[in-house]
This record gives C-alpha cells, structure tokens and sequence, in this order.
C-alpha cells in the first residue's frame, strides 16, 4: 500500500498538537493552561494511541471529561476580517468558494470506485482494508492545499483556521468519538443480549413489520437518549438486528445494517445530545433559541424513519 490511514490518524494528531500549541501560547485565553492540555490529550491518543496502555487511554479521557466538565475549555482570541473584508473577497472568488468543500466528497467517491484496484509496482496505491477513509483524507488535503490556492492563503492560516473552528466547538468535537467508545462499551458489557430479551419478551415479533419497525424505531431512540448513531448501532444491531432480522426473517446484513445507521441518523437530527450537530450551530449562529436546528429538522426526521421502516420492509431480503 502507498497510502494509508495511518498516516491520516498522524495528520490528525499534529493538527490537533498545533491547536494545544496554538492554545497555549494565547495569553488572551483566560484558560489557556487547561485549554491546552485538553487539546494536547487529545492528540496524544491519535499520535501514540496504540503505545498508550488502554488503562492510560481511559484515565485520559476521564481527564479531558473533567477539563470539559468544569469550564477548562475556553474560547481564544481569534483576529477575524471585517464583515466589509469578508463580503469583499466573497465577490472576488464567487462561486469558486464551492470548489474546495466539492473536492472532498468528488475525491472520495473516485478514490473509493475508480482507483481501488490501483497498483504501483506490487503495491496498491490506496489502502484496501480503510479505501473510504484514505480517500476521504486524500480529498480533505487536496481541498486544503486548493483553499490555499484560490484564496492567496499559507498554510499556516489554515491551521489558524482549524484552531478557530475547534475552539468554537469545543469538547463538542470530541463527543463523536466518546460516544462511540460508549457504544462498543455496552456491547462488550452485554447490552445487546439485555435488549433482546426486553424486546422479545414484551413485542410480539413474530410479524415481519412490527419486527422492521422496532429495529429502526429503536435505532433512532437509542441515538436520541446517546446523541450518536454509532452508539446506537452495536447495541440494537446486536440486539434485534442480527438474531431477529438476519437469524429468523434471514434479512441481508448489508441492508439491514445501512439502513439501520441511516435509522439512526434520524434520532441524531432530534435531540440535544448530539451536540456538535444541533446545539453548537445555534450557538455559532447566535440563535435565540437553542433547540432551533432541532425544531427544524423534526419535520424531515420523522417522515424519514417512517420511509426507512419501509424500505427495510421490502429490500431486506434482497
């Protein structure tokens, strides 16, 4: 392979390192000590997280809950342009602002379909096993280095720019992780059996619908009480996905799985729990209220579950 998510994961971890630096160094942060560490634990666990023992992950990430608990993570001070500046060079560059956030998703999908049988030599250019993420981060660089471009900026800048995003949503950006080593958590905790007894011993599934539908209802509740849909996942998947869908209704797993995730996006767009989604866009739009991305997103949620029970009903044995 020549490229690989390795490499990524370390790109990662230097950005978030740049950021504790950043951090550290702005004296006008009135917690900028706290604010640093938070962010270099962070990147710590991206730049030597398999040399860290799991002990050692875990009280980090205790470690970071408390700095984020008690206010440890605080705005910095950040030189912005004028709103006179920013209309200006919007006009300049007009539609071509598009170009950078479109070469993301374009370089994804032709990374994840034309070039995965790519080879160098004996090598495959891309790696096999993480294709859509290597090819997410090829596109999140080339979109980078093409922002630079149209926009006369250094890297540095973009880096300065990173900081000023990841300030703004804090221990929020973090949440997504968290919350997915929460769920594998349950699972390993035998949360998955725990439900399927409930399940099964309160819902008569016996009926192939009622089945479909308390699978994708309980993906979107379950996100709804976690805040995130790979929480969610493993543990009604294992549940009710796997022995009640695939092992009695002989469900495909591949459908079952997607359209379970895509369930369970459904509970992402209706509760303050996922954060980073609903809360902190208000609070960088300035909103007056607070749960008004959530208000508006309930109108598409919700028939969109109901659309989802309806193609799992009749593409799950496909």
């Amino acid at each position: 392979m020549i490229v690989k998510l390795d490499w990524f994961i370390i790109i990662v971890g230097l950005l978030l390192l740049s950021a504790a630096v950043m951090a550290l160094l702005d004296r006008a942060n009135p917690k900028r000590y706290s604010s640093a560490l938070f962010w270099a634990l962070y990147a710590a666990i991206y730049l030597a997280g398999e040399q860290i023992p799991p002990a050692v992950t875990g009280l980090m990430m205790v470690l970071m809950a408390l700095l984020a608990g008690f206010g440890g993570v605080a705005l910095g001070r950040h030189t912005e342009r004028t709103a006179e500046q920013r209309k200006d060079s919007a006009q300049r560059l007009g539609h071509r602002l598009l170009i950078p956030a479109l070469l993301i998703p374009v370089t994804t999908m032709i990374g994840s379909t034309l070039l995965k049988d790519v080879q160098i030599g004996d090598a495959l250019l891309l790696d096999p096993k993480n294709l859509t993420l290597v090819s997410l981060g090829c596109g999140s660089l080339l979109a980078v280095a093409t922002a630079c471009w149209l926009t006369r900026a250094t890297p540095l800048q973009a880096l300065r720019e990173s900081r000023r995003l990841m300030d703004h949503l804090g221990w929020a950006l973090v949440l997504p992780h968290m919350l997915a080593v929460l769920g594998l958590l349950f699972t390993e905790a035998g949360m998955g059996k725990a439900v399927a007894h409930v399940v099964t011993s309160y819902i008569n599934l016996d009926f192939r619908l009622v089945a479909v539908a308390v699978y994708c209802i309980g993906m979107a509740l379950f996100t709804i009480i976690m805040g995130n849909g790979f929480a969610a996942f493993p543990v009604i998947a294992g549940g009710v996905g796997i022995p009640v869908l695939v092992g009695v209704y002989h469900a495909n797993p591949a459908v079952m799985a997607a359209i379970g995730m895509f369930s369970a996006y459904c509970g992402t767009l209706m509760t303050p729990m996922a954060a980073n989604f609903n809360i902190v866009p208000a609070a960088l739009l300035e909103l007056p209220d607070k749960n008004a991305v959530i208000r508006a997103q309930i109108g598409t949620a919700l028939p969109l579950l109901l659309a989802n029970i309806a193609l799992l009903y009749f593409l799950m044995n496909l």
